[in-house]
């Protein structure tokens, strides 16, 4: 086990253990989908961190412990902000942040890397109340890309900043810092180098700033494939009724010439309005742009007054599954309906409305 697992298995018994009275782990959807009713003007908060070949058989018991453990630590930093009476808006960023900084997740630390041997981050962040947004592309040093959106969003006149522009705009804003070897796991470093021989492309060398190669092999803890949709996304309603989604991610692993996915993409894989619903998505980013699928699971409960959970399965198992795209969907209505509909075998995910129980799942077949 490297020490990427060891060090999110530490954290693991204090995770659960300050979990809400009364809370606990449970899954209610089999087949990729799911919904909750919660008690009407109560704040709820949906979480994901990534959707891929992800199936019982091929994780081993600590790994997927720890998984569990992390989702209930992020869904629970960011319920405790909505529970203090905190903005929607506030418990995304405090949820994405917890994600950002587990290297388990591709999203900051632990985030894939590009071709040419960088980590590369990816946010968005939107504040369903007034529809303001802030994305970046692209980003090497800022420690909390969602932050960056956020402040993208609240301090430049823009919404969408990307490479060297927004690492400037980062620095501008006061955000912190971090060298770029920060973001650095062996798992992903090793990942990435048997991904470029699989393609027969040249090797960068090991980052500036990485520790030595480690003198026995990595033991792999997950399938190859687990993150092949790599994201983490949060989105919460609080209890002024207002609605907000983020979403970050290291994009994908071998990724060439500053490739962009739908994550900080407005519209695509990360939308919120509180005239329809709250969206975040991991798939394969072409596919979710295309289909513009945040803004079109949140269309179809504007427009079309269709429930939050036939929304997203329309555009999940109909619209994406027709194009041959993968992934999934988190969405949040006003009213504090709660959903998540995937495609894939399984997809990281949490869930928790004030008042009720925590549930947290996997795979596509959990009862």
């Amino acid at each position: 086990m490297d020490r990427v697992s060891e060090g999110t298995r530490m954290k693991m018994t204090g995770s659960i253990r300050n979990l809400f009275s009364g809370a606990i782990m449970a899954t209610t959807f089999a087949g990729g989908a799911g919904a909750q009713q919660p008690t009407a003007h109560h704040w709820a908060i949906v979480l994901h961190g990534g959707a891929g070949i992800i199936e019982r058989a091929s994780m081993n018991p600590a790994t997927e412990a720890a998984y569990r453990a992390s989702l209930a630590e992020a869904t629970q930093a960011g319920a405790q902000v909505l529970d203090r009476g905190g903005t929607s808006l506030d418990a995304v960023e405090a949820a994405i942040r917890i994600l950002e900084d587990d290297p388990l997740f591709n999203a900051g630390r632990g985030a894939d890397f590009a071709a040419d041997g960088r980590n590369e981050l990816d946010a968005a962040i939107m504040d369903g109340s007034n529809m303001k947004a802030g994305a970046v592309g692209d980003v090497t040093r800022s420690r909390h890309p969602i932050s960056l959106a956020r402040a993208v969003m609240e301090k430049s006149p823009h919404v969408f900043l990307v490479g060297q522009g927004a690492d400037e705009f980062s620095v501008y804003a006061g955000l912190e810092q971090v060298d770029p070897s920060y973001f650095f796991t062996e798992r992903r470093w090793q990942s990435l180098v048997k991904q470029l021989k699989k393609e027969g492309l040249p090797i960068p060398p090991r980052p500036a700033g990485a520790p030595p190669p480690p003198a026995e092999p990595v033991t792999e803890i997950e399938p190859p494939d687990a993150h092949k949709y790599g994201t983490v996304g949060v989105v919460a309603l609080d209890r002024a009724g207002n609605l907000a989604a983020g979403t970050s991610t290291g994009g994908t692993q071998a990724k060439r010439w500053g490739r962009v996915g739908d994550s900080p993409i407005i519209g695509a894989g990360t939308y919120a309005s509180n005239q329809s619903c709250a969206v975040s998505a991991t798939g394969t980013g072409e596919y979710f742009i295309r289909l513009t699928v945040a803004r079109t699971v949140c269309a179809l409960v504007q427009y079309k007054g269709m429930k939050l959970q036939a929304a997203a399965d329309e555009v999940v198992h109909q619209e994406l599954t027709g194009l041959d795209g993968d992934g999934g969907v988190i969405a949040i209505a006003p009213d504090g309906e709660m959903v998540w509909s995937f495609n894939t075998p399984g997809m990281y995910r949490a869930r928790l409305a004030e008042g009720g129980k925590l549930e947290v799942g996997i795979y596509n077949d959990e009862p």
